[in-house]
């Protein structure tokens, strides 16, 4: 098993499980990207390390995806390998290194556009990077990839809220939007749950929303094979919104997950539809 395979089997990720979709090759590439996102997110978060450590290793992997590695290990072969395969552009591996930059040390989101700079990065690239994997072609797929980033990374920060405050007491939530509301940082650092709180997530799960039917309206159906991945995550992250919602985000002391067989309900239903487009 290769580095990479390795990290992905060990995530468990909602990504590793749309993955299983894909023709080999293809599934083989996915794996090493993903295993790319996993390390230097890992990398980020690591709290066992000195920042500067962490610092030093993240941008050492940002400027051997720019100039070329040195000393490459394995996984970052892969990566070399990867990129020249599919043509993807350094910029939006770096990009993501830039997210990851962005959280070593903790800010804060005063609005919406702040925030969305971060998830572009840590998320948009993601999308816009696998296209090139899953073989996407028509350029309307990164609006696409684009506006499902968006959505995928605000459901996150919806369901991690409680674990973001732990980890370093850590808020993605635009400060502006709980001013909306009247509820203040404080409030959220003392995790108080209430009806201000409940709005305040609604306002966001419709920005959400928002986003996926976006997605939606603009995938090309060209591309609709190509895409049955992604749309496989669009619809395990729709449904684990819903879930919050439906269960009145009570993300202080309780993860949000879907059950293994509600995965497999999503994934049988995608997998008849990529059946049919071939």
């Amino acid at each position: 098993m290769t580095d990479s395979a390795e990290i992905t089997r060990q995530a468990k990720s909602n990504l590793a499980f749309a993955l299983q979709i894909l023709p080999k090759e293809r599934r083989e590439g996915m794996v090493t990207f993903y295993a790319f996102c996993r390390v230097v997110d890992d990398l980020a978060d690591d709290p066992g390390r000195p920042l500067a450590e962490r610092e030093a290793d993240l941008i050492a992997w940002k400027t051997g995806l720019e100039q070329g590695f040195s000393e490459p290990d394995a996984l970052q072969l892969e990566v070399e390998a990867l990129m020249k395969r599919y043509d993807i552009p350094a910029h939006l591996l770096t990009a993501i290194i830039d997210g990851c930059l962005m959280d070593l040390r903790p800010q804060r989101f005063e609005t919406w556009e702040d925030l969305s700079g971060y998830t572009y990065k840590v998320a948009c690239a993601v999308g816009l990077a696998s296209l090139r994997v899953f073989g996407a072609a028509d350029p309307a797929s990164e609006r696409y990839a684009v506006a499902l980033g968006h959505a995928l990374q605000l459901t996150n920060i919806l369901r991690d809220v409680g674990e973001d405050l732990t980890n370093g007491g850590r808020i993605y939530l635009p400060l502006a939007d709980l001013g909306r509301f009247h509820y203040s940082e404080a409030d959220l650092i003392g995790r108080v749950h209430d009806q201000r709180f409940i709005a305040m997530m609604a306002y966001q799960a419709e920005r959400c929303e928002a986003f996926y039917r976006e997605a939606v309206e603009v995938m090309p159906k060209s591309d609709a094979r190509a895409l049955v991945p992604a749309e496989i995550m669009r619809s395990v992250y729709q449904s684990l919104l819903e879930k919050m919602k439906r269960g009145g985000f009570k993300v202080f002391d309780h993860r949000y997950r879907l059950s293994k067989a509600r995965k497999m309900a999503i994934f049988s239903k995608h997998l008849l539809g990529f059946g049919s487009a071939t």
